[in-house]
């Protein structure tokens, strides 16, 4: 019997990646810049449109780190942050000597909450403290409810960082998502929807924002035939070589898509019939998920106690990887004295959620596998 491990989300390779690598190894463009790079941004242009300027950058958080740096957020500063998130969205803050204000999710998107962030605003200002930034993300994939969130943004005057380290191709009403806030990145690592084995990139929307990004990624040396420095710079460009991994993966991109959204309908065909068991799905055709990771909640009163925990060891048991959801920010003890708006939705879907295998790379036997542990778990046969 196969027992050789299912991954929850791992690099799956094209083909074409080999032949840009090659490419920069035969030209010695062996560096942090150089064509890939250079042809791997125009690539991400074309493909999110909406006058998007990308910058690639040596990770997600990078992108979130030079994101704030742009929007002049300093020590003592204040930035509204998802709660339901990983780390990674909160910790640049603190990298700024900022700090964070997290606010709770809303239960269609798992995503930022309106009124939430709306309750945050007000009353940070009255305390005096108005937030320099928000930053919302389109969780495991799903894209936050952009319109709503732009209106509440524009209303208080403070620019929103668009966390899609998740979310390259998805889209809400037509838009792809990395091109909704003042400032988006993406993420690259090695079990996001395509790779450049670690990587990320900030988009911006205009030309001179993205050279800024990209003169602090490259440790901010002033034009002069020595080495000058003005301001305090980052060693945050993406290597060519990441970068033709990168070019690679582009040409599969869409085809990735597809078949994490195949995944994803697989879950939901299965669990059609099974009380308790909810999969996270669009709410309504404003809504296109790259489907990432393929989520569910458990509810224990409808399972006849089976948890999300129990299912987690089940499937450990069979060599195949599942996670608990996003544990919150405002849970986590390195931000326990930070102040947090909402309610228990971030919390109740913690307690009650799962990630289960999603990759693009997952065969007819690995779903033959998971279906049996949900036979067994579900039904008991």
């Amino acid at each position: 019997m196969n027992n050789s491990k299912i991954w929850l989300s791992s690099p799956h390779m094209g083909g074409a990646e080999q032949q840009f690598v090659n490419e920069a190894f035969d030209t010695n463009w062996v560096a942090p810049l150089g064509p890939n790079v250079t042809g791997f941004e125009q690539d991400l242009e074309s493909y999110l449109g909406s006058g998007a300027h990308v910058g690639a950058l040596s990770s997600g958080t990078a992108a979130l780190h030079l994101a704030l740096i742009l929007l002049n957020v300093k020590a003592g500063d204040e930035v509204i942050c998802q709660s339901f998130t990983f780390s990674a969205s909160a910790n640049p803050i603190r990298y700024q000597g900022a700090n964070p204000i997290f606010v709770d999710s809303e239960p269609e998107t798992w995503n930022m909450c309106p009124n939430a962030l709306e309750d945050a605003l007000k009353d940070r200002i009255a305390k005096g403290k108005k937030p320099k930034a928000i930053i919302a993300v389109h969780l495991y994939g799903m894209p936050f409810k952009a319109t709503e969130l732009r209106e509440i943004a524009d209303k208080y005057e403070v620019p929103i960082i668009e966390d899609s380290a998740e979310a390259l191709g998805s889209t809400f009403k037509g838009q792809k998502c990395g091109t909704f806030g003042d400032i988006g990145i993406l993420s690259f690592n090695g079990n996001k929807i395509i790779t450049t084995s670690g990587g990320g990139a900030i988009v911006t929307r205009n030309s001179p924002l993205k050279e800024k990004a990209i003169f602090l990624a490259t440790q901010a040396r002033d034009q002069a035939p020595h080495y000058q420095h003005s301001e305090i710079g980052y060693n945050y460009r993406l290597s060519n070589i990441c970068a033709g991994i990168g070019r690679g993966q582009m040409q599969v991109l869409d085809k990735h898509i597809s078949l994490r959204r195949d995944m994803h309908f697989f879950y939901k065909s299965y669990f059609e019939n099974v009380e308790g068991v909810t999969v996270l799905s669009e709410s309504s055709p404003d809504y296109f998920s790259n489907h990432w990771l393929s989520a569910v909640t458990i509810d224990p009163t409808k399972t006849g106690g089976k948890t999300r925990e129990d299912l987690r060891l089940a499937l450990e048991c069979e060599n195949i990887e599942s996670r608990p959801l996003w544990k919150p920010m405002h849970l986590q003890p390195v931000f326990a004295d930070c102040p947090y708006y909402g309610g228990s939705v971030a919390e109740n879907l913690f307690e009650n959620g799962l990630c289960l295998p999603s990759g693009s790379n997952l065969s007819q036997d690995d779903r033959e596998r998971i279906t049996n542990v949900f036979n067994r778990f579900f039904i008991g046969e």
